[in-house]
Formats: C-alpha cells, structure tokens, sequence
C-alpha cells in the first residue's frame, strides 16, 4: 500500500470559529499533491455514523481511494451542500452549521449529551471547561482535607490535610482603594494607604491556610513536607521579623469565615445616601468574638493624615461638606494614630506591590529589584513545581511558596476524577493569562523574558482568541463503524510566535525597538516553562498543512485555551 492509500499517514483537521456557522476540514499528506494526484474527487456526508467520507481515483489509475474522517459534535445543516476542493497540500471541504459552535444552544445541548452518555470522553470535557477560580474554590472547601501532590511523580507535598482555603484578591487591590477613595495625600488618600497597610498586615502566609488564584496557590512553608533552598544545601530557618507572627489565631483558621478577600472587604464601605459612615469601614468578626481583620474607623485617621500643609488643607469640616448637610454623621476633628497598623514591617515594604502578584506570568512593572524568584521543584524528581520570593540570598520573604496548578494535583492518581485541577495545565493557563492581559493593557503583542536573567525568550502575537479546533488520523473504510472515534471541538487562539533563541535578531535593542513599536506587553516566566510552551507551539504548527505554517514570515500555530 503506497502512502497515498494508507489512511494513517493522511491527518484531518477541523476547525470553527466563534460566531461564524461554519465548519472547515483539512486533509493533508506530508507526501501528497491532492491537486495533481486526486482526480475525480467527491465527498459524502454520513450524519447517522458522524462521518465523512472522502474519495478520489489515484493518477493514471482507476482504482479508487477512500478515507473516512470522524466528524466532531456540531449542529450540520444537512440540507445545506457539501463543498470541496483539492489544493496543492491538503484538500478542503466546507460544512455549514445551524448554529456556530459557541452558541449557548449548543453548549447546553452538548451538556445534556454528556449526562445521558455517563462521562464520555472525560478529558476531551475537562479540557473543554473553561478555568473558573470560584470552582476550585468551592471544591476544595467542600472536601475534608486536601493533599498536593507532585503531577510528575505522586510525590505528596504537604505534610497535613488543608481545610482552610481563601482567594487572593486581585494583584489591582491597591488600585481598588485609591479609586474609592482617591489617590490624594489628604482626605481619603489617608484611608486609602490606611487600607493597604491594614490589609498587608492581615492577610500573610499562615500555617494551614491555603491561598488560591487562578494560576497558583500559596501554602506557608511549614505545611510542605520538604521545603528546601533550590541548591537543596540546608532547610530554610524562618526569619522572626516577617514570619513568626503570622498575626491569626487556631481559632480563626478554624473558621471559614475568618478568612475572606478584600473585595467582600470593600463591599462593606458604602457612601449611602451621600454620608460616611463612622462606623468600622472594614470589619469581620467571628461569633466568638475574636476578629481576623480589625476593624477600621474613621476615627483611626489622624488629622495629619486628613490635612497636609500646602495639598488640600481638609479640616473635618471641609471634609463634611463634601456630603449632604442633612447626614447624621460628622467627622471627628482630632483622630489618634493607630502605630501598630499603619506601619509595615521592613520586608512587606519591599514586597507591598507584588505581594499578591501572579508569578506565573508575571507583568515587568509588577517585579522589584529588591525581589527574586527562585524556582521550587519537587524533593523527588527535581521537576518545576512553583516559585518563592527572597531578598539578598535569604530564604522566602513573607514564609509562603507559590505552587503552579498545572503542576501539583489533588490526587496520588494525577488526571484522575479526584484531582480537581486536572484540567490545568501549563498550555491553557498560560492562555488564558495571554487573553486577560490583551483584554487589560489593549495589546495583542508580547515579549516573554526570563524571570532570572531578563533577556528575551518568545515573542508572541495574538491573532484570533476564540476558534476551535480538533485533529486526528483518518481511518480506512473496512474499520468497523463503531470504531469511529467521537470528537468535540476544543477552544483554541491562533497566534504567531518567534523563538528569541533561534531568531538572529537577540540583541536587546532590537527587542526593545520591537516593543515601542507595537507597544507590547512584557511578562516574566522561568525559561523552563518557557521552553515547554515554544515545543507545544511548535508541535501544533503540525496540525495544519505547510501553506498555513507561517503568515508573514513567522510560524503560526495554536495553544489550547
């Protein structure tokens, strides 16, 4: 059987796009010319098998060949013609659909599919579930305990279950209070910095509790098993200034309500009917009395912090008329200054503006000078598990470990149904984070570069973030019609990428010239997880033929959103 008859060696891809109601198939051999070498070719849709079934004469011959290509689950328009076409490296064929594939009818009819098919194709529905934090969060918080394990190896990493889970509040939280409150010296910018101190103070690394964002989540060090330096010389010795108050109770971190975000925080202070409350602007009690965040009242602010000579000479009664004359409530004149909260300790001031931060893909105006990351890896097998932040050599500054969620699992059993970040891994998570930042910062252009040494590692442009995409072997007509696989579309974005490693231009000039230019973004990753991400993107170039490998001199390629 020569290669144009072989069937395995023909590779078929689907591919949609969001809001578009139609379906396009490539089929392509590396080996063959489908222009030259497939006459008479026709092409017949079979719904009933969800297959399609592709023939041609070979050149020069009369036998024919046939190829039969699964069809994943869409919504067909069976009335609509099939069109096709042979081109010099794949054939194409056009299939028109009801409703595009990310219509809330499909998703709902593709849900309903599910439940009565009991779990068919577990991962292919995993990895079309979008990542959603609130989920992780409450599926966490429902178990009795919880173990991380290294994904690579089962190696577990906590020496005790976790009960106590909590959500980071968004690396913005610093911004939230200056645009509630003013970013002024005086006035409302006193409470606004009062809020960021109380809240840096608040909401450490503690023993026991587990801090979760989408990407990440933070375990104090003495809740690892095996917390070593990366050179794996000697155990880190906790630093009594930063670490060994971590300000929190037994009590408290037995409560579930004791720990919160600062968003339902900030939900509690409200202007109402134009008037401040004097209230505490910031309170969480436990009915046990004991409080996890102190409350802060106006009266907390002292006129120095309301009044600076020469900025905005706010007196307590310039302060009041800025809300109805009718409100019941005043301002104090004079308000004592609370030390203990509004000041931070040495290492917090270092680490204020990052301290929440997303390292896994962290912004370049986001890192310090006086901050660096080092890598975690497993005590097993050595492999990335996730990153910690020191200063001048020494161990963690604030005692925590960040663990990357697309290498850690739930479960001895990584992938299994009992690990609930099975569907992470470092290929969707790095895309979804490639989304929100074109979404934030309004570029679809990124420079990638190495958390340790800063120089350029991937550059990469966003061209369309909602298409859909899945790809296999085609299968003979002799195979049973049972046998044929059973296909989903999976959320995918095209981008363009460039390897900093293989492109002549490495000189920081030019990187630097490239991002004026285009007014990219910058971010920081290790150069492993780096590396892992140029072979996915390097692999996928595979699933299309070689006249859709590269637009405008740059590989294109695709990574599973």
């Amino acid at each position: 059987m020569s290669n144009l008859e072989n069937p395995k060696n023909w590779r078929f891809t689907w591919e949609a796009q969001s809001h578009s109601p139609n379906l396009r198939l490539f089929l392509f051999d590396s080996q063959a010319k489908p222009s030259v070498q497939c006459r008479n070719l026709e092409v017949q849709l079979n719904l009933s098998h969800s297959h399609l079934l592709v023939s041609w004469l070979k050149e020069g011959e009369k036998e024919e060949v046939s190829l039969r290509v699964p069809v994943p689950r869409v919504l067909i328009d069976s009335e609509a013609p099939v069109s096709f076409r042979a081109l010099d490296d794949h054939i194409e064929v056009k299939l028109v659909l009801l409703l595009p594939v990310d219509h809330p009818i499909v998703s709902s009819f593709d849900l309903m599919l599910d439940s009565s098919e009991n779990g068919y194709n577990a991962p292919s529905l995993d990895a079309a579930k979008p990542l959603v934090m609130d989920t992780d969060l409450k599926s966490l918080s429902s178990m009795e305990g919880v173990h991380f394990y290294c994904r690579k190896c089962s190696t577990r990493l906590t020496k005790s279950p976790l009960r106590n889970f909590v959500e980071m509040p968004s690396i913005d939280w610093r911004e939230v209070a200056d645009n509630w409150f003013g970013g002024c010296c005086c006035s409302f910018g006193g409470i606004s910095e009062k809020l960021v101190t109380r809240f840096a103070n608040s909401y450490r690394c503690a023993k026991g509790v587990c801090l979760l964002n989408f990407t990440t989540i933070l375990l104090f060090k003495d809740d690892l098993a095996a917390f070593k330096l990366y050179n794996g010389t000697h155990e880190y010795q906790p630093r009594p200034d930063f670490s060994s108050d971590s300000g929190l109770s037994e009590d408290m971190l037995s409560s579930q309500e004791g720990t919160n975000d600062l968003c339902e925080k900030l939900s509690s202070i409200h202007l109402k009917d134009n008037s401040v409350s004097t209230s505490a602007l910031v309170t969480k009690e436990k009915a046990s009395g004991n409080e996890f965040f102190s409350a802060l009242p106006l009266s907390d602010f002292s006129e120095t912090e309301t009044s600076v000579r020469g900025c905005c000479v706010h007196t307590a009664d310039h302060i009041q008329n800025h809300f109805d004359e009718g409100s019941q409530h005043s301002v104090p004149e004079t308000c004592p200054v609370d030390q203990n909260t509004s000041q931070l300790l040495a290492n917090q001031k270092l680490f204020l503006n990052g301290f929440l931060g997303n390292v896994f893909m962290a912004k370049s105006y986001n890192l310090s000078m006086d901050i660096d990351w080092m890598e975690f890896v497993c005590p097993n097998c050595l492999s990335l598990l996730g990153a910690y932040p020191f200063h001048n050599g020494a161990a963690p500054i604030d005692g925590g470990v960040r663990l990357f969620k697309c290498y850690v699992s739930t479960s001895s059993s990584a992938g299994g149904s009992g690990d609930l970040f099975r569907k992470y891994s470092l290929e969707r998570m790095f895309t979804n984070q490639l989304v929100e930042n074109a979404k934030d910062e309004l570029s679809f252009r990124t420079l990638v570069r190495d958390f340790k040494t800063k120089s350029p590692l991937l550059q990469i442009v966003l061209l369309n973030p909602n298409s859909w995409c899945c790809s296999g072997y085609c299968l003979d007509t002799t195979s049973a019609a049972e046998s044929i696989l059973k296909l989903d579309l999976l959320p995918i974005i095209k981008v363009i990428f460039s390897d900093c490693h293989e492109t002549s231009a490495s000189q920081p000039r030019v990187h630097e010239d490239w991002i004026t230019r285009n007014v990219a973004d910058v971010v920081c990753m290790f150069a492993r997880q780096v590396d892992e991400l140029i072979q996915s993107l390097s692999s996928a170039k595979d699933i299309l033929p070689p006249s859709y490998n590269f637009l405008q001199g740059l590989p294109l390629s695709s990574l599973q959103r």
